[in-house]
């Protein structure tokens, strides 16, 4: 009968021992904490690369208004087959983005000798989807660019970004509009005409 006791002593002792090692062991923390800590640090990544991309994207939109409307300027005339040419040039600049394409837009404006008439939108072009057309037939321009008997190029980009985080996520986390508007004199004449616009 002694025995039996000192043998169920020895056995409580016994899994006291493993459960004081068991909670003692620390090899299995670090698994365990990299676990827990590992979504936080995947998503943490994730966004800061979204958030870089957009910023680098929206550069790059920036570029394509200036870019564009530099090289319009240059030109002493133009036609429908320069411009589209020119406006695939500036939806190139976008390159690596490749999840939506730009809108451009180049809108010829003549300022009349009399400012307070309406402006003359001489002739426009635009790029949607790759596809070009005939722009808008009225426009604005800013009250310092209204100087009398003027002839203005204005560009304007427009790109609809679209994330890689928000594919799947709705409307709300993956279009994010990003634009960019740009105003320029002629370089070579005093008006740049299109003979097919």
């Amino acid at each position: 009968m002694g025995m039996m006791r000192a043998g169920a002593h020895l056995g409580t002792t016994g899994i006291w021992r493993k459960a004081s090692r068991f909670w003692s062991d620390r090899r299995g923390i670090a698994a365990v904490e990299f676990a827990l800590i590992m979504p936080i640090l995947l998503i943490m990544y994730l966004v800061t690369m979204e958030a870089s991309q957009a910023i680098e994207t929206s550069k790059k939109v920036s570029r394509i208004g200036s870019m564009v409307a530099d090289l319009v300027t240059q030109q002493p005339t133009a036609d429908q087959a320069t411009l589209k040419a020119i406006m695939e040039i500036g939806s190139v600049t976008l390159q690596p983005y490749t999840r939506s394409k730009p809108k451009i837009t180049i809108t010829a404006i003549q300022v009349p000798t009399d400012i307070t008439r309406p402006l003359q939108v001489k002739w426009s072009r635009q790029l949607i989807d790759g596809r070009d057309g005939a722009g808008p037939t009225t426009t604005t321009v800013p009250p310092k660019l209204l100087v009398a008997d003027t002839f203005l190029i204005r560009v304007d980009s427009i790109l609809t970004y679209k994330t890689v985080l928000g594919l799947g996520l709705g409307s709300t986390f993956n279009n994010l509009s990003m634009s960019e508007t740009y105003y320029l004199r002629p370089r070579r004449s005093a008006t740049i005409p299109c003979t097919n616009c």
